[in-house]
């Protein structure tokens, strides 16, 4: 999702390398259609995915089985228990065939930017509601998983926000007290000077409440963290990490500081892809939409990988069901 230009000036005719992850050529949609362009492919990948070792009943564990009808339930011939391959999972009740499911997977987990609900209303050929109810599920997926890995290492860390400017145009407060912009926190864990890792993460406020609970539940132990002068990151040294404080100018002509030069890249890129694609989101939304975001960059190297990847996750989270998403409006 987020590369930076090599340093210094190319002339016109030089030959500069090829960053390997950017051109790796991923799954091309023809390499999709071959592996999940069907519901009967899409459900043979579930099942393998779910039970790699074969089917092992949920409720008593034998591997004795049955398949029934066109719904594909599997029953125990022990217990006579019936599950089918998406009981308990994201993709539980859904009555959107599989393929579309996949098709979904694929299109978020491929686009760099993200794809606009719209867009993918269009491309799975579904309602919008639809399209975007799918959507949110799958980013719900990517948020859980996240919260799973920890940054190690080398971290810079910053405050951040969306919205804000239109109200302050119009004589709104400027800066962080701006009553409408939604906080969250960036983090991009490096090694040898280049980006490995990165964390967007939703928060209530910049305190250090806020910022000390996210030390000691998403930093590695060991991790070396630098960042602004801001207050509230005085709860990183008091979670026990090494912190280096590098006081900056506030405002946004702040001068550019080397030692925060990939988490100010993934920021403007992130930013730039919400303003591009999804053009606004509402504030409860925010976390999934970062998540997504995250989820990409932090498996941008296996771009082939990452469609078996999410329907893993999904079929190991429980259901989501349209409640729990509670929309204030369909956007993104």
């Amino acid at each position: 999702m987020v590369q930076a230009k090599p340093a210094g000036t190319v002339r016109l005719g030089a030959v500069v390398a090829r960053n390997p992850v950017q051109f790796q050529k991923g799954l091309s949609l023809g390499g999709f259609l071959a592996r999940y362009g069907s519901e009967e492919l899409c459900h043979a990948a579930l099942v393998a995915l779910r039970w790699p070792d074969g089917f092992a009943c949920p409720r008593c564990g034998a591997r004795e089985h049955a398949v029934l009808g066109r719904r594909r339930l599997f029953q125990c011939s022990a217990c006579r228990h019936q599950t089918s391959v998406k009981a308990g999972t994201v993709f539980a009740a859904s009555k959107l065939p599989l393929a579309k499911w996949f098709l979904a997977i694929y299109l978020l987990t491929q686009s760099k930017n993200d794809v606009a609900a719209l867009e993918l209303m269009r491309q799975l050929g579904v309602r919008y509601d639809t399209a975007w109810l799918v959507k949110q599920k799958l980013m719900a997926a990517m948020l859980e998983r996240n919260r799973q890995r920890p940054l190690a290492g080398e971290v810079q860390i910053d405050d951040a926000y969306l919205g804000g400017e239109k109200k302050w145009c119009e004589g709104g407060k400027r800066g962080r007290g701006s009553p409408n912009k939604i906080p969250f926190l960036a983090a991009v864990a490096t090694r040898e000077g280049r980006p490995v890792a990165v964390h967007l993460r939703r928060v209530d406020g910049f305190t250090k409440e806020q910022l000390g609970r996210y030390a000691r539940a998403s930093l590695a132990p060991g991790a070396r963290v630098v960042s602004d002068g801001l207050h509230c990151f005085a709860a990183l040294a008091e979670a026990g990490f090494a912190h280096t404080v590098i006081k900056t100018g506030g405002g946004p002509r702040r001068p550019t500081e080397p030692a925060f030069a990939w988490v100010n890249t993934v920021l403007g890129n992130v930013k730039a892809a919400i303003t591009g694609t999804c053009r606004a989101l509402g504030a409860r939304h925010t976390a999934r939409y970062l998540a997504a975001y995250e989820y990409r960059f932090n498996r941008r190297a296996d771009l082939r990988g990452m469609v078996p990847r999410l329907a893993y996750v999904a079929l190991r989270l429980p259901p989501t069901p349209y409640r729990t998403i509670v929309p204030a409006e369909a956007d993104g």
